[in-house]
């Protein structure tokens, strides 16, 4: 298996009811021959599959799962979401006729009584002929007309749980098969052979299929709106584009640009792939991929992301990433994956929904026997059974996490914070103490040159000229400062040859026969070199970098940063949760206390190279601490791989990106507060509904098996109890929508312990 590439694939799985059902169809999945992984999505109702295709192909994948006791069909292109909307349209359609049909049938049933109540005497009165009606002829009518209306609206339902039982699972169809089969045959009975004892229960049978197709509508309805952020991402991409060649503009297929093609933009599109303007200036929109309200000017030489709106200018620009490669297609990577990753707190409702459905059972067995005991009534024990079974829930439990996490993951998606599962997303919510980074994370992340300060006789622009050529390749925001400030002066260069870096102190290289190494003064002591006595200490505010050409000092260069206008404010409400924070740089002291002090920061600890920093999270980490680390350059990611949570700026390196867990778009360090805030918000909703979904199973249960008919005739009839039972995944998605209209206004207190 493993001399051959692996495929993914994502399968559409129909019939899943709840966690159990998404157990038992991963479970088919991985043991088939060649399956690499397996992932199910309760939410989205797919399989997303890693198999080695010469060990297992397509098709059989599909039959997996539908061994399972499940359906499932291969994707086709052009697919969409209409077909699911067309299914919810039905099963809405099903669930009001079942429900209407279930009225007609409980009005009919009322003559059918043994005792006369207070209602039968008000509706004798207003609806005489239902009393005068032939009681037999009634009871067979109604036999007929529910098993009818049974057959052909419950139909998926009765087949779900045989599938099931014929694999040897249970799910929620499972329960309600058994309630309504129940009291379905106690009623073909009753009818076959009336006594005045036995009652029908014919409108139970309607109304609980008719609840439970309500809900399910309902339910998919919740879910689809839940999904609608995360399904945005995808349609934000125009399907073609107008290529210009040779002065010919034309209009083709995304699929036909190719890297380099020039492609028109006219105001009011989106640009369809990412790419470099080349003629014109224009604003573009780009909150839906970033969160960034502001419309940003855009000018020839600016970078352009495909999905973002283009205002005001028709733009000709340079096609340079297609496809899976663009920024709005890895965003959508990202958040797909998240969307579909499990939550630690899932496990519990995993483990609990595995066994819910068998103590069901349990319970609904005990029930029927104790009130046949107890009360000596066949009819009373078979209405509470049938209640219990009814009643149970599982797909509230299923739901409870998964639900509040796609919601979260798309509302983050759409203001510029990706969490990169649901782990990541607890994690953030649990924290003690907060390090960031300096330059590029409360700082704008570019300097400018202020000084250059020449040693040993070299002239200024020479030195620049030189500092240039060995600091183009690198990616280091004061490699950025030499050579935008060389670049204005109009200097040009020869590359550097045998360009090394080392990461949070500097590089060495070969440039015009000069060996030359540019970096911090921990470099120059690695390399013995003496930092000569006469240089004047840096202002405060400013970075110095120094210069040696042949291992003798040559200059040094002194630069200055800028704090980001909203730095203070992001720092201001960490302090008011009580967060501890820290800051963590690889500057000198004397570059990073004015920085610090404009933030707010008290904690400082500069002159740290990677290994320093790393070393530090773990000093804080043994001692108890769980730490969050925002950076964005390379010399932090181990740093961000090392903390309880990393918090990459969308600006950064992409090895940040990877080790963190979070992505900020935005690169403003108010995005910090409001990822926090978002992820602990989250988590207080998954724990809302889990506590709303085992404390609905532990009152309800208890509740239709007449555990309060004793003391006060309380019971749930089991109608009452399937609309109960209908309602309380659709309680729990809502729940969960609500995070749909979250906005970062404030960051609430964060409870560590």
């Amino acid at each position: 298996m493993a001399s051959h590439a692996t495929e993914s694939l994502t399968l559409p799985v129909l019939g899943m009811t709840c966690a159990s059902c998404q157990h038992h169809v991963e479970e088919a999945l991985r043991s088939t021959a060649g399956v690499a992984s397996a992932r199910v999505d309760l939410m989205a109702h797919r399989a997303s599959v890693v198999f080695d295709p010469a060990l297992a192909a397509r098709q059989q994948l599909v039959e997996a799962i539908r061994g399972a006791g499940y359906d499932a069909v291969l994707p086709r292109a052009g697919d969409s979401g209409v077909h699911s909307r067309d299914l919810v349209a039905e099963s809405a359609w099903k669930a009001w006729i079942t429900l209407a049909a279930g009225a007609v049938a409980m009005l009919l049933e009322m003559p059918l009584g043994a005792e006369m109540g207070a209602l039968d005497h008000f509706l004798m009165r207003l609806l005489p002929w239902l009393y005068a009606l032939p009681p037999n002829p009634v009871r067979w009518a109604l036999l007929l007309f529910t098993a009818a209306i049974v057959a052909w609206a419950g139909r998926s339902i009765y087949v779900s749980a045989i599938r099931a039982l014929r694999h040897g699972a249970t799910n929620m169809n499972t329960l309600v098969s058994l309630g309504t089969a129940a009291a379905f045959i106690y009623s073909a009975f009753a009818t076959i052979a009336p006594a005045p004892s036995r009652r029908v229960y014919y409108d139970a049978v309607l109304l609980i299929l008719g609840f439970l197709l309500l809900g399910k509508s309902l339910e998919s309805r919740a879910k689809r709106r839940a999904l609608a952020a995360l399904d945005s991402l995808s349609r934000l991409r125009p399907v073609t584009a107008r290529r210009v060649v040779e002065g010919i503009e034309t209009m083709v297929p995304l699929e036909e640009v190719r890297p380099g093609d020039s492609i028109v933009v006219l105001p009011g599109e989106r640009f369809p792939v990412d790419a470099t303007i080349l003629e014109g200036c224009t604003t573009v929109d780009e909150s839906m991929l970033t969160g960034e309200s502001t419309p940003l000017e855009r000018e020839p030489g600016g970078k352009v992301l495909a999905g973002s709106l283009n205002y005001d200018g028709a733009i000709v620009c340079r096609a340079e990433s297609l496809g899976e490669a663009t920024v709005l297609a890895q965003i959508a990577r990202m958040v797909d994956e998240a969307q579909s990753s499990r939550a630690p707190m899932e496990r519990l409702a995993d483990r609990a929904s595995s066994i819910f459905v068998p103590v069901v059972l349990v319970l609904a067995a005990i029930t029927f026997i104790v009130w046949l005991l107890v009360a000596h009534s066949f009819q009373l024990a078979l209405a509470n059974t049938v209640s219990v079974l009814v009643v149970a829930c599982p797909c509230a439990m299923g739901l409870a996490v998964p639900a509040a996490l796609t919601v979260a993951v798309g509302r983050g998606a759409q203001l510029g914070v990706l969490f990169k599962g649901g782990e990541a997303l607890e994690r953030l919510a649990h924290l003690d103490v907060i390090v960031l980074d300096k330059t590029g994370t409360l700082t704008v992340g570019h300097p400018v040159l202020d000084a250059v300060h020449p040693l040993g006789g070299y002239a200024e622009n020479d030195l620049l000229r030189i500092a240039a050529a060995a600091e183009e390749r690198s990616n280091h925001p004061l490699a950025h400062a030499l050579v935008d400030s060389a670049r204005a002066l109009g200097l040009t260069w020869t590359p550097a040859d045998d360009v090394q870096i080392f990461p949070g102190r500097g590089l060495s290289a070969r440039v015009e026969g000069y060996d030359c190494l540019l970096g911090n003064e921990a470099v120059f002591r690695e390399y013995s070199i003496a930092l000569p006595a006469a240089a004047s200490p840096p202002q405060l505010g400013f970075t110095r970098l120094w210069m040696a050409l042949d291992n003798k000092p040559a200059a040094y260069f002194d630069a200055r940063d800028a704090l980001r206008p909203d730095a203070a404010e992001a720092v201001t409400a960490l302090h008011r949760t009580g967060l501890r924070v820290l800051m963590l740089t690889g500057d000198s002291a004397a570059a990073a206390a004015p920085i610090a002090r404009q933030a707010g920061i008290t904690e400082i600890e500069a002159a740290l190279d990677p290994a320093g920093k790393l070393a530090r999270i773990r000093e804080l980490q043994q001692s108890g601490r769980r730490v969050a680390m925002v950076g964005d350059g390379v010399n932090d990611a181990a740093a961000l791989a090392q903390a309880d949570a990393g918090i990459a700026m969308g600006a950064g390196a992409d090895l940040a990106q990877e080790a963190g867990d979070v992505l900020l778009l935005r690169t403003r360090p108010s995005a910090i507060p409001a990822a926090l805030a978002l992820a602990r918000q989250t988590l207080r909703i998954m724990r809302q509904n889990l506590g709303w979904a085992v404390g609905y199973n532990l009152i309800g249960i208890p509740l239709a098996a007449g555990l309060l008919y004793p003391a006060f005739h309380i019971a749930l009839t089991p109608w009452m109890a399937a609309a109960a039972m209908a309602f309380s995944s659709v309680c729990v998605l809502a729940n969960s929508l609500r995070l749909r209209r979250w906005q970062p206004d404030a960051l609430p207190a964060l409870k560590t312990r």
